[in-house]
C-alpha cells in the first residue's frame, strides 16, 4: 500500500523541514522524504559546521593577539589542536540534529529515509506528483500526496578541469571534513564562501591566495563594503587577485603541490600552494527527481516558480535552492512557510528577493539589507548615504574591533530606507533592526529617534540613520 498525506516534501533542508512543520500546524498530515540526514546542506555541509569553524578561528586569532588586550600569554601556550576543532564541529551538528530530529516527532512528521523520484499519472494517482522511493535497503516504497513540495536543494558547482580528486583539488563539501589543515591554499571564488573560507583559513594560520575572476570580492554587495573588505584581507596577509582566469588545462597535482597558471591584468602568474579551494557557487539539484514525467519548466537549470513557491504544475511546489535567486537557508524557510500557507488556501505576502537579508561570517562579518548604492540607483532613486565608522562607536573600541563601518541609503524624496549595508564586529547579529524597520517602512529619522543602549554596537545603526539627515552625534 502507497503511503497518503497531505503534503510531502522532498528534501529535508530548513526549506523542507520548515514547510513541513508549518503544514503540520495547519492540521495537514506530512512526510519528508530525505535521502541523507534530515537538516540538509545547511545542517551537515554548510552553515553550521562552517561557522563552528569559524569561530574556532576568531577565538584562536583572538588568543594570539590576547596582549593587545593587556593578557600575556607565555610563549608557545596557544596551540591549535585542529582535530579537537573538528570534534566541536561535529558535536554541534549532532546537538542540532537530534533537536530537529524531536520537533519532527512533536509535529506528526513521518521521516522517510530514500532517494524520491516524481512519478506521473499511475494507479495510485490521476496526475504526476505521487514519489517513487528507494530505500536504502533497496526496497521501493510509494508516497501519494495532495501536494507535493520539492525542496532538493544544491551542491556545489564544479569549475570543468578543476573537480574535486580527495587530495589536491576541494570544495567546501571535503574542505570540511578535512582531519589536517594545509600550509597553503588557493580559493577559486571571492563570493560568500570563498571570502568565509579565506578568513577562516587565515586565522587558523594557512597561507591564502584567493583568486576571482571579477573585478571585486564579494560582486553582489555594496562596492564600499568590498573595497574595505579588500583591504582589511590584504592587511591580515591574504593574497588577493582579482579580475583573474584560471588556465586549467595548465593545472598540475604533484609531489604535495598544487600550481596553475592564472592570467592576471598583470600578466600571467603561476600560483602554487598544497590545497585548492574551488568556491564559486552552488548547483541547484534537478537532476535525477524525476522532473521530466511533470510539466514542471526550468530555466537556466532551476525550477521556474510563482511568488508562493508553485510550479506550472499548481499542486506541486518548489522551494529553496533548486529554485534559485540568493540561495540562502533563511530565505528557503520563508519560502516554505509561504508554500504551506498557500497550499493550505491562505494568502501570504509573497517575498521579495533584495529584501532578505544577507550575511557572510568572515572577520569582519558582513551583512546587508535591500539595495546597494549602484543598484538604487540603476533603480531611478534619488539617494542619500549616512555612514558611520565603527571607531567612533565605544563598544567597538572596548571590544578591540573597531575596522568596518555601517552605512545607510535612502530615498531622498521619499525618505524611505532603501538599502543599509555593514561590515564590522557582529554585522550579522545587527542587521535585523535595520530588516524590521524597512519591514515597518520606518524612516531614517525614526529609526535615529529610538534610543538605542550605549555602549552597545547598534549605536553605530542608529547614528548612521541620523546620518543621513547630518544629525549624527559621535561622528
Amino acid at each position: 500500500m502507497a503511503i497518503q498525506v497531505d503534503v510531502a516534501v522532498l528534501g529535508g533542508g530548513p526549506g523542507g523541514y520548515t514547510a513541513a512543520i508549518r503544514a503540520a500546524q495547519l492540521g495537514k498530515s506530512v512526510a519528508i522524504i530525505e535521502m541523507d540526514k534530515l537538516g540538509g546542506t545547511c545542517l551537515h555541509k554548510g552553515c553550521i559546521p562552517s561557522k563552528s569553524l569559524l569561530r574556532s578561528a576568531e577565538v584562536y586569532s583572538t588568543l594570539l593577539e590576547a596582549s593587545t588586550y593587556g593578557i600575556d600569554v607565555a610563549e608557545g601556550a596557544v596551540s591549535l589542536a585542529f582535530d579537537k576543532v573538528q570534534t566541536r564541529k561535529t558535536q554541534t551538528v549532532d546537538q542540532l540534529f537530534r533537536g530537529l530530529q524531536s520537533l519532527m516527532k512533536k509535529n506528526g512528521i513521518q521521516i522517510i529515509q530514500g532517494k524520491g523520484r516524481v512519478i506521473g499519472p499511475s494507479i495510485f494517482s490521476p496526475r504526476s506528483g505521487s514519489l517513487a522511493v528507494e530505500l536504502p535497503d533497496g526496497e521501493m516504497e510509494s508516497v501519494v500526496s495532495t501536494n507535493l513540495i520539492i525542496a532538493t536543494g544544491s551542491r556545489p558547482r564544479i569549475l570543468p578541469g578543476l573537480e574535486p580528486d580527495g587530495e589536491y583539488i576541494m570544495s567546501s563539501d571535503e574542505a570540511l571534513e578535512m582531519d589536517k589543515l594545509p600550509g597553503s591554499i588557493i580559493i577559486v571564488g571571492g563570493g560568500v564562501i570563498g571570502v568565509e573560507w579565506a578568513s577562516m583559513l587565515q586565522d587558523f594560520g594557512v597561507q591564502v591566495t584567493l583568486v576571482e575572476a571579477g573585478s571585486r570580492l564579494l560582486p553582489g554587495e555594496d562596492t564600499e563594503v568590498s573595497a574595505e573588505l579588500t583591504k582589511l584581507f590584504t592587511k591580515r596577509g591574504i593574497r588577493i587577485l582579482t579580475g583573474v582566469q584560471l588556465q586549467t588545462d595548465q593545472y598540475k597535482g604533484e609531489n604535495g603541490e598544487v600550481s596553475i597558471v592564472a592570467e592576471t591584468p598583470d600578466g600571467d602568474v603561476v600560483l602554487t600552494a598544497e590545497k585548492l579551494l574551488v568556491s564559486i557557487g552552488r548547483q541547484a539539484n534537478v537532476e535525477g527527481i524525476g522532473l521530466e514525467n511533470t510539466d514542471i519548466r526550468t530555466i537556466n537549470g532551476v525550477i521556474e516558480v510563482n511568488g508562493f513557491g508553485q510550479t506550472s504544475e499548481p499542486h506541486i511546489y518548489a522551494i529553496g535552492d533548486v529554485i534559485g535567486g540568493v540561495q540562502l537557508a533563511h530565505a528557503a524557510a520563508h519560502e516554505g512557510l509561504l508554500a504551506a500557507e498557500h497550499i493550505n488556501g491562505e494568502k501570504p505576502t509573497a517575498m521579495e528577493a533584495h529584501l532578505i537579508p544577507r550575511c557572510i561570517y568572515s572577520r569582519p562579518e558582513i551583512a546587508s539589507y535591500g539595495l546597494t548604492e549602484d543598484g538604487a540607483r540603476s533603480k531611478g532613486h534619488d539617494i542619500i548615504t549616512g555612514k558611520i565608522p565603527f571607531q567612533a562607536i565605544g563598544k567597538a573600541l572596548v571590544l578591540g574591533e573597531k575596522d568596518g563601518f555601517v552605512k545607510v541609503i535612502a530615498d531622498r524624496k521619499t525618505n524611505d530606507i532603501v538599502g543599509v549595508h555593514m561590515i564590522g564586529a557582529h554585522a550579522t547579529d545587527l542587521i535585523s533592526e535595520a530588516a524590521l524597520a524597512s519591514v515597518l517602512n520606518a524612516t531614517p529619522w525614526e529609526v535615529g529617534q529610538m534610543i538605542h543602549p550605549h555602549p552597545t554596537l547598534s549605536e553605530a545603526l542608529g547614528e548612521a540613520m541620523l546620518a543621513v539627515d547630518g544629525n549624527a552625534i559621535s561622528f
